[in-house]
């Protein structure tokens, strides 16, 4: 079996250790693919992905109806966990890396809190009335998110098999927490709008609403079928990313006044990626995600292969605001869904297998 895998220290502003640290712009366009796992069967598919607040375990949901638990330092497979009755979507670890909350996909729309050291359910959170499209964990409390197809968002606490607060509103269907665990943003496809809540004051109206229409393409506006797929902030708070299945890429926007900032556009005319929330297709959660200094994206290129990088800070096209990728990451796989490592330099795409990258360099940068 080989060793561990070597991962390089966190970027500035990460947790520090004891090794000289890599900045993140130093490494990003270097990244590679270190270690790949095989899913049970050939048409498995990985969902969702979500590393611990360690960067130690990476989790990894299948529509097999299992949880796949990888040590992202060692690089090796861990355990895997049978949620064959509920099924498993939108799998996160909770500030407890023994213990995760994940959305069912049959029987009922529960949310369950596992125990991953024993596979023991700890609680079942019930209310919705609907598939869960969305799972958010409070970077600051045992308190967490949950979005749904029934029109309404609920916020939980980890010890309360019961709902602290719930929110009515139409397709909101995508939620995050800033980085500072004061405001709430949703997401409504049908309304073409982000909403941004006061957490301490979330049953008051939104504080601040984007709408984000006149970035959208006529299509997207006039279509009855949601393409977004992710709600994100980024790290230091100033940016806010809404993914997208549109050819038009996705949206980057000033967290502060919703202005667009860019359109990330992918490599690649986009095919077959995963569903959004409230279209039937195979499961996901978006194939973008910041990096963990909030500069760079790294996400799918649109086709079968190969990851791509976006520098938030690059050159923007000034009538389309068009952003292009500043470089591609080889693989022979699609990144369908794609996670940064909090603590680490190393992330993790996911299709019909997991795989690590971390920088390699003896490599240059490879053309988007």
């Amino acid at each position: 079996m080989a060793g561990p895998i070597a991962i390089p220290p966190p970027p500035p502003g990460g947790p520090q250790s004891g090794q000289t640290t890599q900045k993140t712009s130093d490494v990003i366009g270097t990244f590679r693919t270190t270690k790949l796992f095989k899913l049970g069967k050939p048409d498995t598919a990985v969902t969702s992905l979500d590393f611990d607040d360690s960067g130690e375990f990476l989790l990894a949901a299948c529509d097999d109806d299992s949880l796949q638990l990888y040590n992202a330092k060692e690089g090796r497979h861990v355990k895997q966990l049978l949620s064959q009755k509920y099924g498993a979507h939108l799998a996160r670890f909770t500030h407890h890396a023994t213990s995760i909350i994940y959305a069912s996909t049959k029987v009922d729309d529960g949310i369950r809190y596992l125990s991953t050291h024993d596979n023991a359910f700890l609680r079942y959170f019930k209310g919705h009335t609907a598939p869960v499209t969305s799972l958010a964990v409070c970077p600051a409390s045992d308190t967490f998110l949950s979005c749904s197809l029934d029109n309404t968002i609920r916020l939980w606490d980890l010890k309360s098999p019961s709902p602290q607060g719930r929110l009515n509103l139409s397709t909101p269907h995508l939620a995050a927490y800033d980085p500072s665990a004061t405001v709430i943003a949703i997401a409504s496809s049908s309304t073409h709008t982000i909403l941004l809540y006061d957490l301490r004051n979330y049953d008051k109206p939104p504080f601040a609403t984007f709408d984000v229409r006149r970035y959208l393409s006529q299509h997207a506006i006039n279509s009855l079928k949601p393409d977004w797929t992710r709600l994100e902030f980024s790290n230091d708070g100033k940016s806010l990313l809404l993914a997208t299945n549109s050819s038009a890429g996705h949206l980057l926007l000033d967290a502060f006044e919703g202005s667009l900032r860019a359109h990330c556009v992918r490599s690649q005319q986009p095919l077959n990626l995963r569903a959004p929330p409230g279209v039937p297709g195979q499961l996901g959660q978006g194939d973008v995600c910041f990096s963990s200094d909030g500069r760079y994206l790294i996400g799918g290129s649109g086709g079968d292969r190969d990851a791509i990088v976006w520098d938030t800070q690059g050159q923007v096209e000034i009538e389309t605001k068009q952003l292009k990728p500043m470089c591609g990451l080889p693989c022979k796989s699609r990144a369908a869904v794609a996670e940064w490592n909090p603590r680490y330099n190393m992330c993790a795409t996911a299709d019909k297998e997991v795989i690590f990258w971390v920088p390699d360099e003896h490599v240059g940068l490879k053309p988007p």
